[in-house]
């Protein structure tokens, strides 16, 4: 039995593009594998307290540190809900991050993490996309990528809906068919990607 840890950062539990994919992901998740198990946090709703000396210096003794990196190991598969916020991840998902990562634990050659796929619904208002005029303002799928893979040595693989606010923008109208287009294809993916993934760990 096969366990998914799914994780939610956006602040409106309401109209959060990142939510409503992640929750198309599950729901295909459990179609495909209905004897596995998934771990929810909705690190919005119940925020982690920011890393302290204290718990720097306890490491993975650290309760709650401990509880987090458990859980990370524990899951074969890891699902994240991370919306673009200042260009960039919202700090309750940056604060999971920080406290989840270990040095001399979890991070490193030996991480017990190395190879879980992970799967980022980085949603955002607009486009961030390789030549775009705002590519040089990507920080979410770069900074993840770098940090999921480079210090947990996880699988990582990227849905990304963009250009959210085009129905709610006037001054982005034109760009709604594009916005609906994106939006169409991050639940086929999510969809895909979610089946794919039930069936093989659970193969």
């Amino acid at each position: 039995m096969a366990t998914l840890l799914h994780l939610d950062s956006a602040v409106f539990p309401q109209g959060s593009t990142s939510r409503e994919v992640t929750a198309a992901f599950v729901t295909a998740w459990r179609e495909q594998h209905p004897d596995g198990q998934v771990v929810y946090r909705d690190l919005a709703a119940d925020p982690l307290p920011h890393l302290d000396a204290t718990a720097v210096a306890a490491g993975a003794e650290d309760a709650l540190r401990g509880q987090l990196a458990a859980e990370l190991a524990a899951a074969d598969a890891v699902l994240i809900g991370a919306p673009m916020y200042n260009f960039s991840i919202p700090s309750t998902l940056k604060a999971w991050l920080d406290q989840v990562i270990i040095v001399g634990h979890n991070a490193g050659p030996d991480s017990p993490v190395a190879g879980t796929p992970v799967t980022v619904v980085a949603s955002r208002g607009g486009s961030y996309a390789p030549g775009t005029p705002r590519e040089d303002f990507e920080f979410v799928q770069n900074y993840l990528e770098k940090v999921l893979t480079g210090m947990l040595g996880a699988e990582v693989d990227f849905i990304v809906p963009e250009l959210t606010l085009a129905h709610s923008k006037p001054e982005m109208a034109e760009l709604i068919p594009l916005a609906d287009a994106s939006r169409t294809q991050a639940f086929t993916e999510a969809t895909e990607k979610a089946k794919a993934l039930a069936a093989r760990l659970a193969a």
